[in-house]
Order: C-alpha cells, then structure tokens, then sequence
C-alpha cells in the first residue's frame, strides 16, 4: 500500500523535476532579461486608475471545495517572492522564466491524478512557484516573510543528513549587537535541520562552555523539541571574558570524531559552524590533528559584525576546510547567509544526481494552503545538468506536493485489519505519521500538533 503510493508520487515529482532541469538546460541566462510574471502578492490588484499593478494583472480565482474552500486557479501557477528578495533581480526573472515550464506539467499531473493537492517548486533563488496558484496575503505588516528554503521539506531534500557543532564566540568583544546577531543565527541554522539531522552547541571564551551542560561530549537528534530546548538555552548565553578558539575547536572535533568512530550521529556530512567577531590564534595545529588532509569535517566560518579586521583569518578557516565563509553586519543578512551552507552541502549530492525522495513528518500548514488538517509533503532535489557546471553540484530547486493524511489512511485494507484493529503509519525516527488519533490542539500561543493515542484493550 505504502510502496504504491510513494511510486506514484515519486513519478510526479520525477517529471516535474526533469521539467525543470531540461527548461534551465536549454536557457542561457540572460542579464537584461524582461520577463512578466503573475506575482502572487500582486495579482488583481489594481490603482486608483484602475490600472493593474506591475507584475499582478487579473488572475482568474474561484473558490475550490478540494482546496480547502480557497480561492484559487487551477489553470495556473503563480509565483511568491519574499519581501527580502528583489523579485526582479535577473537571477530571480531567469530562474522564473524556466520554471514556467513546470505550469503544464502541474496541470497534467492534477488531471491524473484528483486527488493530488498543492504542487509546487522552491528555487535556491528564493521564490515559490505555487499550484493551483492563489492570492498570496501579507503579514499584518504588509511582509511576505515566508521563505521556501526554509520549509522542512526543501531543506531535507536538498541535504543529506549530517552532524553539526555550532560554535558561538562570548568572549567580551562580542558585546551588543554582535551577540544578538550571534543568537540570530545559531536560531537560524537551528531552524535548517530536521529530525535526520543531530547538532550541538558550544559556547567559547577562556574556556569551553556546552549550552547544556548535560548534552556534553556527544550528539543530539535535531528534532522540534531539542532546537526548541537550545533556542530557550542560546538566548540565555552573555559575553565575558577572552576568546580562546583552540580548545573549543579541539572539543568539537572530538565530538565529531567518536560520533563517526562509534556509528552514532546521521552516519553523513559532518560540520562545524563557528561564530566569532574575529580568531587571532595560531589554530593551524587544530586542524591538522583532527581534519587534514581527510577533511572530514567541513568549518563554515560566519564573521560578526562590521570590523573586517580578522576576515583573513576566518576565511582562510573555511576554505581550508571544504566550508564557506560568509560576513554579516546585520541582522538583515543572516538568513540568506546562512543558506549558502546547504547549497555547500547539497553539492555531492547534486553531482551525482542523487534523485532522492523524502517525505516529511506530519505537519499542519497555516501559512500557505490554511489547512486545517495534517498532511504530510513528499519532495525531490532539481539539479542543473548543464555540462559547464555539471561538476560544481548547481541545486536549483526542491519540487514537492502536499498529501492530506487522510488520503493516506484510505489506502488501508480495512478488510485485513479486523473488528478492532486500524492502520498507523510511523517514521523512521520514531514518529507517528498517520493514527486514528493523532489530533490537533489549540493553545493560547495558537495551533500546534500534539500526538495523542488512546490506550485501547484487546
């Protein structure tokens, strides 16, 4: 039951993904490209005038009793661009441009199969590309903050999994801004890992710090509750002393290392993320220890704050280690900077064209479909196959599609399970994905998923 849908989803999302690795095969990207879209904030938006506005034009929408009564048009796809991303930067009009192709195969695809919700395609750009499309409604501030790379789904797809160590300079120079926007993005590579993933936290001044003491010395499974646990942990940390990078970089290290020895941890990538303001030391002696000439352990390296004093060091960090260094001054810049360590780590993984299915832990979406009910999201990797970057491992994009849980449940043979018994499904994390009574609970903070199962005699 479970092996026939997983097939016919994985045929859908094959043929949306070959659609858009031909489509950007075959263009050649051009810098001065004029190319009008319907943006999802835009559409059917008109002036004073009566004039519709740029990139909006009128967008045919009725409601639809199959997705979840909105209004929507399933002749049509339609694009969503965070309000940080320029959405006519020529990056994003090319990428947009070649996704165009997608619109007929998302169509034919809902043609075969009615009962498939949404379909979509997420770019590395960081637009969205949406079916059937829909009128896309800001925050209460008028700010599209959603993000496609940063939805469960794209960021499984795009990765394997892997071991992180974030490590987060305290050491006295990292006072004010610099340890908010030091928080900000340990919160935010947090928020890029999943349950297939594990990762630790150490704080660094004179002397090594674990954020929690009793995770010392290993790894833990990144799930919900963990990040939750070392957001609540991170916002606690404050700044003293004099930065000493050795020992810690030797503490994580070794972690790693035992995790790997002991066939503990995902088994697969390996990283440590260091945030500092600045490394002075001689750490040379560090790396050749315990990474080279292997390099097992790819260091990503973010500078913090607007002093470029020790940019040398940190950059010569990362690339002597397979990692990436990036600077941010602001808290602004986090996110996008963040993001470029996946793409770091999808390369293997894009040059061996690894079409990878993965399906996603039961969640409910309130921010793009407003649904109500748990689904799950089943997605797949798009890689470019142009031969003159074929060896740099391009992602350009994950494409998935929604599957209500319920569809999933009707598939089982309620004929073999007996007067009492019903079907469940459960992850290979150990999580319940579809049970006759997993159900939503509403707290004052809004709706959240709780995993309620009744004990039932026999």
């Amino acid at each position: 039951m479970w092996f026939g849908l997983s097939f016919v989803f994985s045929v859908f999302s094959q043929r949306l993904a070959e659609s858009a690795e031909d489509a950007d095969l075959y263009h050649e990207f051009n810098a001065s490209l004029e190319f009008d879209y319907y943006n999802s904030m835009l559409i059917n938006k008109v002036d004073e005038d009566g004039n519709y506005a740029e990139l909006g034009g009128e967008f045919p929408l009725e409601e639809n009793e199959h997705f979840n009564n909105l209004l929507v048009n399933t002749q049509q796809s339609d694009i969503q661009v965070p309000t940080n991303v320029y959405n006519k930067d020529p990056n994003i009009l090319n990428a947009i441009y070649n996704s165009e192709a997608l619109n007929d195969v998302f169509i034919s695809n809902f043609q075969r199969d009615p009962t498939l919700t949404w379909q979509y395609f997420g770019s590395s750009t960081g637009f969205f590309r949406i079916y059937p499309g829909i009128k896309w409604t800001p925050d209460s501030n008028g700010v599209a903050a959603f993000d496609c790379r940063n939805r469960n789904w794209y960021i499984q797809a795009a990765t394997s999994p892997k071991d992180i160590i974030i490590m987060v300079d305290i050491s006295g120079s990292m006072k004010g801004l610099k340890m908010t926007i030091a928080k900000h993005t340990i919160n935010t590579i947090l928020d890029t890992l999943g349950e297939n993933d594990f990762v630790n936290v150490i704080a660094y001044t004179d002397y090594v710090r674990y954020v929690e003491p009793c995770f010392r010395g290993t790894l833990v499974q990144a799930d919900l509750d963990n990040r939750e646990h070392f957001k609540v942990l991170v916002e606690e940390l404050h700044v003293k002393g004099e930065a000493k990078i050795k020992p810690a970089m030797k503490e994580a290290f070794k972690i790693l290392n035992e995790a790997r020895a002991n066939g503990q941890g995902s088994m697969c990538n390996q990283a440590i993320m260091l945030i500092t303001d600045g490394a002075m030391e001689d750490f040379e002696s560090v790396f050749e220890e315990f990474n080279w000439p292997e390099r097992r352990v790819r260091v990503f390296t973010y500078l913090i704050g607007r002093e470029m004093t020790f940019a040398q060091n940190t950059k010569w960090i990362a690339c002597n280690n397979k990692g990436y260094y990036t600077h941010i001054s602001t808290l602004a810049d986090v996110q996008e900077n963040v993001m470029e360590y996946l793409h770091v780590l999808s390369r293997p993984m894009v040059i061996n064209h690894d079409h990878d299915i993965i399906w996603t832990e039961a969640y409910m979406d309130t921010v793009v479909t407003q649904s109500l009910l748990l689904m799950t999201s089943v997605a797949m990797p798009v890689f470019s196959k142009k031969k003159e970057t074929l060896s740099h491992g391009i992602l350009l994009g994950v494409v998935g599609s929604d599957i209500p849980l319920m569809e999933v449940m009707k598939l089982a043979p309620r004929y073999m399970l007996g007067a009492h018994g019903y079907a469940f499904l459960i992850t290979n994390n150990g999580y319940i994905l579809a049970h006759p009574d997993l159900r939503p609970l509403v707290s004052s903070a809004g709706l959240i998923v709780l995993i309620l199962i009744k004990v039932k005699s026999v």
